[in-house]
């Protein structure tokens, strides 16, 4: 039986997951939902994206075979990290609206400048309620936002390591699924990834957002069963 292990994006929760887990299970695949630390499971201190993948690789230093390894949103970011690291880990990349392009447009420069002042300054500079939620809004990060402090710095060093990311690296097999108006990651980075990845398909997931795995559950899992 193929293995499959899922990275869930920024979450503190997996019950949306259910279905979808369900769906690959029916369809005779073995399904395992990590638990992400500092998101469903707790740490106490700052982690970067090597800590990620050094516990990525300790959850699966017992499996012997290749095997499938799904990521979502920053849970694509851990995966392809650990792809570049590990490519005789993995008989298939599935990647759906995946973090992990670094922007260098103007736009998203300045908002990520912003970003990481707001993280800087913190309640020091603004003491008012109203103008922190004006600068949340303005670099429309609200998964920092609600963030504990471990959390706000862990998220960014997951930001600045996309920088460093040699994507061109993946050897594995990649399947890429996106929706079609994902707000978040936006549907030019699928293209980005799946012009850096030689081995690669991008599938497009019409009418859905940034979590096709839940709204068009049935659509996503059937793209992966036709690539494994």
């Amino acid at each position: 039986m193929k293995k499959a292990f899922i990275l869930h994006g920024w979450t503190h929760t997996l019950d949306k997951w259910a279905n979808f887990v369900k769906e690959l299970e029916s369809k005779g695949l073995e399904v395992k939902l990590f638990k992400i630390p500092g998101l469903t499971e707790k740490i106490d201190r700052i982690w970067g994206i090597d800590d990620y993948v050094k516990w990525l690789e300790e959850n699966l230093k017992r499996e012997k075979k290749k095997i499938i390894l799904i990521g979502h949103s920053n849970g694509g970011r851990i995966a392809l990290n650990f792809a570049i690291k590990h490519p005789e880990k993995i008989s298939r990349l599935v990647l759906i609206d995946s973090a992990g392009i670094y922007h260098n447009d103007i736009f998203i420069k300045t908002k990520r400048s912003v970003f990481l002042i707001l993280a800087k300054i913190g309640k020091k500079v603004m003491p008012l309620d109203g103008a922190r939620k004006l600068l949340y809004f303005l670099t429309d990060e609200k998964d920092y936002k609600t963030a504990n402090p471990i959390m706000k710095k862990t998220m960014i060093n997951l930001i600045q390591s996309d920088k460093s990311l040699l994507i061109e690296k993946i050897k594995a097999p990649t399947i890429i699924i996106w929706g079609e108006n994902d707000n978040i990651t936006p549907l030019s980075d699928a293209k980005a990834l799946s012009e850096q990845i030689k081995n690669s398909k991008l599938y497009v997931i019409d009418e859905s957002r940034h979590a096709p795995q839940f709204t068009h559950t049935k659509e996503v899992v059937k793209k992966i069963l036709e690539e494994i």
